[in-house]
């Protein structure tokens, strides 16, 4: 085993490293694969009952109507995620876009959004109209507020309450840390959150942005009361299959106007083709629950690596976990071009490619990325990337597999000695 690691540029001395922090990682292993093996007998079970077949793997074109497969995959999530209906379409191209559906589908003018995790994710930014951009939430009108979670990371109820206001029509709230440095919300608190506000004004629209949380838990949003749980194919529950595509899971109201505006008026979810990628979606979302927990082991494992070292992480190596992004703290530049670096060429796919910093679209600063993956931007894939701004942090997620996430890992710590930016002990 160490000559194949040392044939990939793993030294003994990062391997050896390794290999003391992963001797304490057993039992936090041994939960995540029960974990596992929960939510796989739960979408086994939701396919059962949906009753899929191999009919519902053909391609349909055009209009798409009376699409079997379509309709029965939206059936499947609808099951997972424990809700009245699903909208899971391959014409929607990222998560920021399903968020965008959501929230321009079921906001109009005079509306307010409330958001009450704090800052939303960078992309969404200028869907809002925090910054602006063209077709924004604020060129038509709907207005946006914000509650910061308290310092603890925890909901600030008080705050909440205060916040409330007769064109408050929908709260939005996220799951992940997007670029920044918080707790990940769990499930219990989203619950929490719902509850409180649905007590204050039951017509409320509760949105959650679920993206980099699906099946890290044995419960989902839609279970404690959300109206919308959103995300991503290309994150957890495509298992790394999903060529592309997002999910919006909820109350049938809200996920019929979503499908009006994917769509069209008049239209919503009777036409909208598969273009042969029912497989993949079928089978990725199959594979979801142990792909989630190849990637959680790697985010824990980074967690202790790092920690170990001196840097601040974000979860620490001993919290639960509620998603598969690690964040890591490194406080200046080169540790998080380093790390990127490490984590590219550790892809089965351009390995040999150098990650650089650059002005990507959506975000206000530059960043880099490293995803050497199967499918482009695929972050449940092995992957890493953060905004070259203070306080300079990484954020690494993904892994389809435990020994992929592992060699990440290692080959990230691998460039940051070879650069003179870490000492081992």
């Amino acid at each position: 085993m160490n000559t194949m690691y040392e044939s990939l540029g793993i030294s003994r001395e990062v391997s050896d490293f390794a290999e003391t922090i992963l001797a304490g990682l057993e039992v936090r292993f041994h939960e995540i694969d029960e974990t596992a093996e929960y939510n796989q007998l739960k979408v086994i079970k939701a396919m059962q009952d949906a009753r899929v077949s191999a009919e519902c793997f053909e391609a349909s074109s055009g209009y798409g109507y009376n699409d079997r497969g379509r309709d029965t995959l939206e059936e499947v999530y609808a099951n997972v995620f424990q809700t009245e209906a699903a909208l899971v379409r391959p014409q929607i191209t990222c998560g920021t876009h399903a968020l965008a559906i959501a929230l321009s589908a079921n906001l109009r003018p005079g509306d307010e959004m409330l958001s009450i995790s704090g800052k939303p994710y960078d992309t969404l930014e200028e869907v809002i109209g925090i910054r602006p951009s063209r077709g924004s939430l604020a060129e038509y009108g709907v207005t946006y507020a914000q509650v910061d979670l308290l310092p603890d990371g925890s909901f600030d109820y008080e705050g909440i309450r205060q916040a409330l206001r007769p064109q408050t029509k929908l709260v939005e709230i996220q799951r992940s840390k997007g670029y920044q440095t918080r707790p990940t919300l769990s499930v219990s608190q989203i619950g929490e959150a719902i509850a409180f506000v649905k007590q204050l004004r039951p017509d409320i629209i509760c949105m959650v942005d679920n993206c980099y949380g699906e099946f890290v838990e044995r419960i989902e949003p839609g279970e404690l009361g959300a109206d919308m749980v959103v995300g991503s194919l290309i994150k957890n529950p495509g298992g790394g299959l999903a060529p592309a595509g997002g999910y919006i899971a909820g109350t049938l109201a809200c996920v019929e106007q979503c499908a009006f505006r994917l769509t069209s008026p008049g239209l919503g979810r009777e036409v909208g083709a598969n273009f042969g990628v029912m497989q993949s979606f079928y089978q990725g979302l199959f594979l979801a629950p142990t792909v989630t927990a190849a990637a959680l082991k790697g985010a824990i494992f980074a967690a202790n690596v790092y920690e170990k070292l001196g840097f601040a992480v974000v979860p620490n190596g001993t919290e639960e976990r509620h998603d598969i992004i690690q964040a890591v703290e490194f406080g200046f530049p080169e540790g998080v071009i380093a790390f990127c670096e490490g984590i590219q060429s550790a892809a089965p796919v351009d390995s040999y490619v150098t990650p650089e910093p650059w002005a990507m679209p959506g975000y206000d600063s530059d960043v880099i990325m490293a995803a050497g993956a199967f499918v482009q931007g695929s972050s449940i894939e092995l992957s890493a990337d953060g905004p070259i701004k203070p306080p300079y942090a990484v954020y690494f997620q993904g892994g389809l597999t435990w020994p992929h996430a592992k060699l990440g890992i290692l080959k990230s710590l691998q460039r940051l000695v070879e650069k003179g930016l870490v000492q081992l002990p």
